[in-house]
């Protein structure tokens, strides 16, 4: 594999580059995006470490149908088509983790297409916040704290809602005790986590 460390900002890949590699975080998050027809960015996901990004690269002659930036500093292992061919043919094991691996990924974006049919923005948002607090949260007191900051024009991309309307959707969450905010960063208490 070839390693690579990235600063905070970069892209891995953007939407429509060929696709050349499958990529291992080892350390890290990476988000990512896609800008719709109309020149939209819409945040799709966050990976972390242990997770794989361009697992499309299997497919013949296709391009990234999303863009990768690093969320900090990051570090990745980097296989070309030909290396992970080899690498899987000579290790199988290594074959069966990447199918369970994009199995579960499989899973989480069902649960996501599930979730995007609640009519509630104010329920959509507690769904992705206690998948991205499962994912990314560190342990707190409180619960699970979410790692990062995120913009409420990011979670409004994540849900599917405008800007506003996730600020008064936390608010609510806030109030009703299922979201705590302590300073800038947001909890999720463990009963919901």
């Amino acid at each position: 594999a070839r390693r690579e460390r990235h600063e905070r900002g970069t892209a891995l890949f953007r939407q429509g580059d060929p696709a050349e590699s499958l990529f291992l975080i080892k350390g890290g998050r990476v988000k990512l995006t896609k800008v719709t027809a109309d020149g939209a960015e819409m945040i799709l996901d966050l990976r972390q470490a242990g997770d794989v990004l361009g697992e499309n690269l299997m497919a013949e002659e296709s391009a990234y149908p999303v863009s990768a930036a690093c969320l900090e500093d990051t570090l990745t292992c980097g296989f070309t088509r030909a290396t992970l061919q080899d690498l899987v043919l000579r290790h199988p094991r290594i074959g069966l983790q990447l199918i369970r691996n994009m199995s579960a990924r499989i899973v989480w974006l069902t649960d996501q297409v599930g979730s995007l049919g609640l009519t509630s923005v104010e329920e959509r948002l507690y769904r992705v916040l206690q998948n991205v607090a499962r994912q990314h949260g560190r342990p707190d007191p409180a619960g699970l704290a979410l790692a990062f900051p995120l913009t409420h024009e990011e979670l409004g991309f994540l849900v599917g809602a405008h800007r506003v309307t996730v600020t008064r959707a936390l608010a609510a969450l806030k109030e009703s005790g299922r979201l705590l905010q302590q300073g800038r960063t947001l909890v999720v208490p463990p009963e919901a986590a």
